[in-house]
């Protein structure tokens, strides 16, 4: 099943759709040669989307039970529903933001509308390293996930939400994963129907965050990708207020509060500013030494 799209003028692919995979390996989502491939659960069965430029055309490849499912949703998926109206009066107001706007100006946010794959993600990424996370998030995909249609060899499908819901906190230890987080995760995989059925980004962080385990960080990473809210920032992240405070005030560290400060002439496109800086590769100055990788699996 195919469907062709005409985005806007500039459109970047790999820029918009980067926030649905984890890195260059992600086993549910990532590039194979110039094609993104997209791994989903739909309410249509299982399917993969496959992704590729054709001239000015982007072109979208459904397979499986679910591909329908996922052709509708393309244009969201590949964030050419995303809204930037107002966004370049406010980014040309700081001469940083201005520049990031036209430099990245075919960088769209995608909009998956589905909770739990993002939920799982971010969960196991709060409060690690970049590699503890994603070596926890690859192994749970593995050992619940299962193979997606289509041509792409160990191309996985997102666990369903029951199954990591009826584990033990035992089956993930393996994984690099302390209770804490995977009592997190279990319970959020509780709450995956109810939060599926979440309309809006702010009805989505609210029953999110009351969630234990579960705070603004986490939510903001969520409603970023499944809602495509450009207004969502990470609070409490490790990096970004230093890289907002070293972008847009030439302050090598700052706090969550200095952050919004900076970030609040920007209101409504807060979260796409912050990506924005991301796609640039703006980092703050490092002092000290890094976080170590940890592990505990073999205890």
């Amino acid at each position: 099943m195919h469907r062709v799209l005409t985005p806007p003028a500039g459109y970047h692919l790999a820029g918009s759709v980067a926030k649905l995979a984890m890195g260059r390996h992600d086993p549910c989502a990532r590039f194979v040669g110039d094609t993104f491939w997209y791994a989903s659960r739909t309410p249509d069965g299982p399917a993969s989307l496959a992704l590729h430029r054709d001239g000015t055309d982007l072109v979208a490849t459904g397979h499986g039970p679910g591909a329908g499912w996922l052709l509708d949703r393309t244009p969201a998926i590949a964030g050419l529903h995303d809204d930037l109206t107002g966004f370049a009066e406010l980014a040309a107001a700081h001469p940083v933001v201005a520049e990031l706007a036209r430099v990245h100006r075919g960088v769209r946010l995608p909009a998956t509308g589905q909770i739990f794959p993002r939920l799982l993600r971010a969960i196991l990424e709060q409060k690690v390293t970049g590699k503890e996370a994603y070596r926890a998030y690859a192994a749970t995909v593995r050992h619940f996930g299962e193979f997606a249609p289509g041509p792409v060899e160990r191309l996985y499908l997102p666990p369903e939400a029951e199954a990591v819901a009826a584990a033990p906190y035992w089956v993930f230890h393996p994984f690099g994963v302390e209770q804490r987080r995977a009592d997190t995760l279990r319970r959020g995989a509780a709450e995956a129907a109810r939060l599926q059925r979440c309309e809006t980004s702010a009805e989505a962080t609210k029953r999110l965050t009351s969630i234990p385990g579960i705070g603004p960080w986490t939510a903001a990473e969520v409603v970023r990708t499944v809602y495509g809210d450009a207004d969502a920032v990470s609070v409490g992240d490790y990096h970004i207020p230093n890289t907002v405070a070293w972008a847009l005030a030439g302050e090598a560290r700052a706090d969550d509060a200095r952050m919004l400060e900076l970030l609040a002439p920007f209101m409504g496109h807060r979260g796409r500013v912050c990506v924005l800086l991301e796609s640039a590769g703006i980092m703050a100055p490092r002092f000290g030494p890094r976080m170590p990788i940890r592990s505990f699996a073999q205890f």
